[in-house]
């Protein structure tokens, strides 16, 4: 395997060459002819190879392979794995829907819901996305392009812009969440080989036999109920929380507007 070369300091920014590079503010690396490698180019390989075959098969060497070039010609782009991995989730989540022109009209509520909901489709469907360690802050251009259109839809609120931030935050980390519970249920159904209905029913009786009215009884009238058997549709306890926290803020916010 070849061994990373070490990091030069960035001016300016302080980010990494090919950080500044996503966002247009270098040049390609090295002089003469336009070669046919380029950031763009080894972002897409590595998530195809993510969307394909799950981030474990993310390495340089695959990645270099993939492209049928040498492993150390990435790194003329990309100095660490850590960094291909950041660049991938900024491709993977794209550019966030605009703020609709009657944005005003509708409000800050069904913005951020909105906002939630279209994030929470991405990761569902790159799901890749979520084995990606959060190890900074965003500072990619689809990242910082989430980040405000979440901040712009609690404009005019009256929320100090510490609240709005720590606002998108929690509402975020509620969508990665849920996201990354329902990947891993899908995950372990599909090694399993039986259907959702099929796991839940089993999980049933498996509750019924370890539980009782007398050593478990919430969870023996929750088995009563229609929980688990109902016909809530399938993004019901993500639309009940997301409205239970939004019902927070919304006291918050009226709190504020109150004289």
């Amino acid at each position: 395997m070849a061994k990373e070369p070490e990091r030069e300091p960035v001016e300016g920014t302080g980010l990494p060459a090919s950080l500044e590079m996503a966002w247009g503010l270098r040049e390609r690396p090295g002089k003469g002819p336009r070669p046919t490698l380029t950031l763009p180019r080894i972002v897409e390989a590595a998530v195809s190879l993510a969307a394909t075959e799950g981030m474990d098969a993310v390495s340089m060497g695959r990645v270099a392979k993939e492209l049928g070039v040498s492993t150390m010609s990435l790194y003329r782009y990309v100095t660490a794995k850590e960094e291909l991995y950041i660049l991938m989730s900024d491709a993977g989540v794209g550019t966030p829907p605009p703020l609709p022109a009657d944005g005003a009209e509708r409000g800050w509520r069904e913005l951020l819901t909105d906002w939630a909901y279209a994030q929470r489709a991405i990761l569902m469907t790159n799901s890749w996305i979520l084995r990606i360690p959060i190890t900074a802050p965003p500072a990619t251009p689809n990242q910082l392009a989430w980040m405000e259109r979440g901040l712009a839809s609690l404009a005019g609120t009256g929320l100090e812009e510490s609240e709005k931030l720590s606002t998108i935050i929690l509402v975020g980390g509620l969508v990665r969440n849920e996201a990354t519970m329902a990947a891993d249920m899908m995950d372990a159904i599909v090694k399993s080989g039986v259907s959702p209905d099929q796991v839940v029913g089993q999980y049933v009786r498996v509750l019924r036999l370890l539980t009782g009215p007398d050593s478990h009884p919430s969870v023996t009238r929750l088995l009563e109920s229609s929980a688990f058997t109902g016909s809530d549709e399938p993004d019901f306890q993500f639309r009940f929380g997301l409205g239970r926290l939004l019902d927070g803020l919304a006291e918050l916010i009226s709190a504020r507007s109150t004289p």
